[in-house]
């Protein structure tokens, strides 16, 4: 066992070095000859350049979970509630709100604010915007199903609304802070269209968008009659859509960006050896898996989803390709999240017990797996190629397909298209399990083509009929023992998100969840 896994180690440190050679060894030879040189941003003015991996094409908030909308729009709606950089939760647009009974929860609205439009804000664009997440509209999206709790939002004055609620939701507070309830003004969505809507929004927030050139670039202008005094303190904000992370790095080298998100574990150094540039992390809700496609042999045997989890030594994968940036993680949430048990351990590195396993399931020799990843993801590239490693000791094969990331989780997944597996990045947002849980495991959601299990419909439906957090993390905890066993997905680690960012940039704060807030932020 020792040998095998020392050798393991070396093979994987052997497919690092190649990858890095291709493109690390040049990043670092650019951090060094800069590493003395001045900042070449002298001219930008009042604003930022904001570097990222991609964008989500449509900005209509019931249409979208990805994380890469609400990096930009956070900065363009605003919810009820909201989360601080923090993870506070506090009220935002709402002014209070107070239950009055299990299935009564009133808010009293902030007055005097106005969409980008001009459009005032008050209860009746409250009432619109959820008559609309909830209806034929919101129906079609994957928002719908976190907000279904609501029965109706009714209008008291203009400036107090009441939800009224079907069953009792433990997580609604801190879910109206979440993208799909941000508020939206009626009379433009009304008069100009849905189609007109997902590329021209129109919120509340600190920034309105006025530009959008799809896969390039989201221009973001100071909100000059933002509610809050004083704020934001930038004057524009413009993202670049720089899908490869070593062009989003040779950008922000010679000034062209200010700050870069996703910078990759072999860029790290390259980024500290920068005299202008500083490498700032984050711990993350997010977590990322290879998630089985339940209906595909073989992996519709748990036998072999359990044999798959033996095989892969996860430990090595996060200290040699991730760097030690990451917590390994037993069920598909992290540490931060209500729900989390920590009783239970990670599958361990087994490949005497996956092949026997294998073996048991009938598996052939050489059996071929299809697996599914985000072409600009350079980490994982590395992961699937250590992970490809191991399922060949363990006698399978595994074919590696590197799509665009917007197809594969608005395409691929929720038409089961993605292979037997398939690279799954969730953020957790809620900070509660209950988000993640019913949308990965509750069947017909969207990114949940195959799997079902009756024990763990059982337990979804328990956790959401009582607001009792203890009654609520005893159901978690049989849940996540269920899912242990039924090993839907192989399990990775939870992120540590790594950002560069210019010197010039002051008061800048990465974010846990991606959501970025801007308004605070000043250049000098």
């Amino acid at each position: 066992m020792l040998n095998g896994r020392t050798v393991s180690l070396l093979l994987i440190l052997i497919l690092i070095l190649a990858a890095c050679s291709g493109g690390g060894g040049g990043e670092q030879s650019q951090g060094d000859t800069q590493k003395n040189e001045s900042n070449p941003v002298t001219d930008r003015g009042n604003e930022i350049v904001i570097g990222v991996t991609a964008e989500p094409q449509n900005w209509d908030p019931i249409d979208t979970f990805l994380l890469d909308w609400s990096t930009v729009a956070n900065s363009v709606f605003e919810g009820l509630m909201e989360r601080t950089l923090d993870l506070e939760l506090k009220p935002g647009l709402a002014e209070s709100y107070e239950y009055l009974d299990d299935k009564t929860l009133e808010f009293k609205l902030r007055e005097g604010i106005e969409f980008h439009n001009g459009e005032p804000f008050n209860a009746e664009a409250v009432k619109f915007s959820f008559d609309r997440l909830l209806g034929e509209e919101g129906q079609k999206g994957p928002q719908y199903s976190n907000y279904t709790s609501i029965d109706s939002v009714e209008v008291i004055d203009d400036y107090t609304v009441q939800f009224k609620l079907n069953t009792p939701d433990p997580v609604l507070l801190t879910k109206l802070a979440g993208y799909g309830a941000v508020i939206v003004p009626p009379g433009y969505v009304q008069e100009e269209g849905d189609e007109n809507f997902n590329n021209n929004p129109v919120g509340t927030g600190p920034f309105k968008m006025t530009e959008y050139k799809r896969d390039q670039t989201i221009v973001l202008e100071k909100n000059e009659n933002y509610w809050q005094e004083g704020l934001p303190k930038l004057d524009k904000v413009t993202f670049k859509v720089i899908p490869e992370a070593s062009t989003r790095l040779a950008e922000l080298q010679t000034g062209k960006i200010d700050i870069m998100k996703r910078v990759e574990v072999a860029q790290a150094d390259s980024v500290k050896d920068s005299g202008f540039l500083e490498l700032m992390e984050v711990g993350t809700p997010t977590v990322y898996a290879l998630r089985f496609d339940t209906s595909k042999k073989p992996v519709d045997d748990v036998r072999v989803r359990q044999a798959i989890n033996y095989a892969i030594d996860k430990q090595a994968i996060l200290d040699e390709i991730m760097g030690g940036y990451g917590t390994l993680i037993s069920t598909f949430q992290s540490e931060l999240s209500f729900g989390n048990n920590p009783d239970l351990e990670p599958y361990p590195y087994d490949p005497e017990k996956a092949k026997q396993l294998l073996k048991e399931a009938g598996v052939a020799e050489g059996t071929a797996l299809d697996v599914y990843i985000p072409g600009d993801d350079g980490n994982f590239k590395e992961i699937a190629q250590a992970v490809a490693f191991y399922l060949e000791e363990a006698g399978l094969k595994m074919n590696i397909n590197s799509v665009d990331q917007t197809t594969l989780i608005s395409d691929l997944i929720p038409n089961a298209n993605a292979g037997h597996m398939y690279r799954m990045g969730w953020g957790g947002w809620t900070l509660d399990f209950d988000n993640t849980a019913y949308l990965m495991y509750h069947e017909g959601e969207q990114w949940n083509p195959s799997f079902k299990d009756e024990k763990v419909e059982e337990l979804l439906a328990a956790e959401r009929n009582t607001v009792d957090e203890n009654e609520r993390e005893a159901i978690f905890k049989e849940l996540t023992e269920v899912l242990y066993e039924l090993a839907p997905e192989v399990n990775l680690y939870q992120a540590v998100d790594l950002y560069a960012v210019n010197n010039r940039v002051k008061n800048f704060q990465p974010p846990h969840e991606d959501r970025m807030r801007l308004e605070e932020v000043t250049v000098e």
